[in-house]
């Protein structure tokens, strides 16, 4: 997983509210167990039309979207169900920052342990986003802002452990396998042994 500190990148907006899970990864492409590849599937049923060409006129098939990291979506982005592949999804395709006013508590979760930052910003910010599509932010992990290119900031929230996580490219276990010396220093120590 790559290390997040800061991320500056032109936006793409998906400015619709309540996109779930499905919506963002059909069900028919969750027989997979890796990551890899699931940014084509990204917003397919959206993106391709009944013979698999890709729609001109969709977001995500615009010149220069696959270099976009961040995505702008509207209020409740990632409701429904608990699919980890929605947030695998996106990041494959190359997005490491998710900006609305609102995530899916679900969703956020599984961003957060999957190295794809969901950042809840105030109406008035995302508003901003909304109407200036293409335009260069900078989100600040570290400073836990997003900056808009008229100098406007807006502070967003993220726990400290996912925090740590994400600013050093670890997982969950990642973080316990770091940890190593010191579980097998607390076992020696312990006076219960099994």
């Amino acid at each position: 997983m790559d290390a997040i500190t800061r991320v500056r990148s032109r936006t793409l907006v998906l400015p619709y509210d309540d996109i779930d899970t499905d919506q963002i990864i059909p069900a028919r492409y969750l027989t997979t167990t890796t990551r890899e590849g699931l940014g084509d599937a990204a917003f397919a049923d959206w993106r391709y039309d009944d013979k698999g060409s890709p729609r001109p006129d969709f977001e995500l098939n615009q010149a220069g979207a696959a270099e976009r990291r961040i995505l702008v979506t509207g209020r409740n982005f990632g409701c429904g169900s608990s699919r980890e592949h929605a947030p695998w999804a996106l990041h494959d395709f190359g997005f490491r920052v998710v900006i609305s006013t609102s995530i899916a508590d679900i969703f956020r979760s599984n961003a957060l342990k999957n190295g794809l930052l969901p950042v809840v910003v105030d109406a008035d910010t995302h508003r901003r986003l909304v109407e200036h599509p293409g335009e260069d932010v900078e989100v600040d992990l570290e400073a836990r802002e997003v900056r808009l290119p008229d100098g406007h900031t807006a502070s967003f929230d993220v726990d400290g452990f996912s925090r740590y996580c994400l600013m050093n490219g670890l997982d969950q276990l990642g973080f316990l396998q770091r940890q190593e010396e010191a579980i097998a220093g607390y076992e020696q120590q312990r006076a219960w042994q099994p």
